[in-house]
């Protein structure tokens, strides 16, 4: 079932991408949603980031490993979220909390008033398998791309 919901959006996902050869905001957190486990209450935060992907203004993807990842769906927009240079999360004591901890957009000058972000829900990402298909969307991509410049 989850390999049929993969497969129609990335269908979805060529049709939407076929003139701009990226994904939106929106087509990419549909993808991150796919391959997201159930809500946990917290995950363990070790200090620092490993990277992060925003996925519109009100949810990210942070990773704390190279290999572990986590959703964050956050309580409304994040303003800058998109155009952030960077982020940081709150923690208490190591560990990131849904309902209670904040993600903080960072950049935009000394002065800038930032509004934390609250997260309202925290979701594991199977990180293996969205790697997996955003590999599959790009060689799909690419041979969508072969097959319109051989059509002209």
């Amino acid at each position: 079932m989850k390999r049929l919901a993969i497969a129609l959006f990335a269908v979805a996902a060529l049709a939407g991408c076929a003139t701009t050869g990226k994904l939106s905001s929106s087509e990419r957190l549909q993808l991150y949603r796919a391959h997201a486990g159930a809500p946990v209450k917290d995950f363990q935060y070790f200090g620092s980031l490993n990277g992060w992907t925003e996925l519109g203004d009100s949810a990210l993807a942070v990773w704390t490993k190279p290999n572990e990842a986590w959703l964050l769906n956050l309580s409304g927009p994040c303003m800058d979220l998109s155009y952030a240079p960077a982020i940081s999360v709150t923690n208490m004591m190591g560990r990131v909390s849904a309902k209670f901890d904040r993600v903080i957009v960072r950049g935009g000058g000394p002065n800038m008033m930032r509004v934390p972000c609250r997260i309202d829900t925290i979701q594991p990402l199977d990180v293996k398998a969205l790697r997996a298909s955003e590999k599959e969307l790009r060689e799909a991509r690419i041979e969508a791309r072969a097959e319109d410049q051989s059509g002209n």
